[in-house]
């Protein structure tokens, strides 16, 4: 899939200024600015994509879970584990900061596209910087010291393709379908991506496990399908550097963080073995 399909906007609409839309808002919804490190919402894993027109679909891409602030102490991007990537991926960082919003909080995931357009996790892995790397926004929790969470899912995405709609290079939308979730499942699989997200239309957002969004995996994709050394647990943040180190022989703390590691991406029952993550109980 292209990265301009990243941009297009799905079934959003895109009437309305960023400043009417928060006005708009309840004024119980106008909170203070969100203030430390935010938890992402993590999907369920399911076996088939959710039934009825209560959903929306978005691509799942293979890459690193980014949660990108921006605020008076400049532009961060963290890992789930709270590790700054900034410096890694300095394309998004800089498209980032140049957003129009004096502060925002975008859930996304930086990934780096082959030459067909396919996000590629082989190509983002390594510990040096990826100039390549671009923000696949899907998400807006807080906006100009607005905090967006209790909002629809819908009209957070709404808000953020407005944020969006000027040419960043390093930060594009992920678009999103109001459709048979099976039929974009299919399509999905077909381009050969990770698979798809379905999220609950209404829905809030929640951090940590969330019944609203559920994910189904591609069995056939390279995410689903290769092993993961340690290296690549501690790329996506899962685990330390220290934890990594002794991972050798299994020690406890390493162990504990490498299992919680592997059931958030791989469902319960998962569990990690000394050298790579295997998935047990599917």
């Amino acid at each position: 899939m292209p990265l301009a399909a990243f941009r297009r906007g799905g079934s959003d609409s895109d009437s309305g200024g960023i400043s009417a839309k928060l006005n708009r808002m309840p004024p119980r919804l106008r909170s203070r600015p969100l203030a430390g490190f935010i938890e992402p919402c993590l999907p369920r894993p399911v076996d088939r994509p959710p039934i009825g027109g209560d959903w929306l679909h978005e691509i799942k891409h293979d890459g690193f879970r980014i949660m990108a602030r921006r605020d008076a102490a400049g532009v961060r991007l963290l890992t789930r584990n709270g590790y700054d990537f900034a410096g890694r991926f300095p394309l998004a960082a800089a498209a980032l900061a140049a957003l129009s919003a004096r502060s925002c909080l975008i859930d996304g995931e930086a990934i780096v596209t082959d030459q067909k357009g396919l996000a590629v996790f082989d190509l983002i892995r390594g510990r040096q910087p990826s100039a390549a790397a671009v923000l696949c926004a899907f998400d807006l929790l807080e906006l100009d010291g607005e905090d967006l969470r209790r909002e629809p899912i819908e009209t957070r995405k709404s808000t953020l393709k407005s944020l969006l709609r000027g040419k960043h290079a390093g930060i594009a939308f992920n678009a999103h379908f109001i459709a048979d979730g099976a039929i974009v499942y299919r399509q999905a699989c077909a381009l050969g991506c990770e698979g798809i997200v379905s999220k609950r239309l209404g829905s809030p957002y929640r951090s940590g496990r969330a019944d609203c969004w559920l994910k189904v995996k591609n069995p056939a994709a390279p995410a689903v399908t290769r092993n993961h050394d340690h290296a690549d647990l501690r790329d996506r943040g899962a685990v330390s550097q220290s934890d990594g180190a002794a991972c050798d022989c299994c020690r406890v703390a390493g162990r504990y963080a490498l299992d919680r590691y592997a059931e958030s991406r791989y469902g319960d029952g998962a569990r990690a073995s000394c050298r790579t993550v295997r998935h047990i109980a599917r």
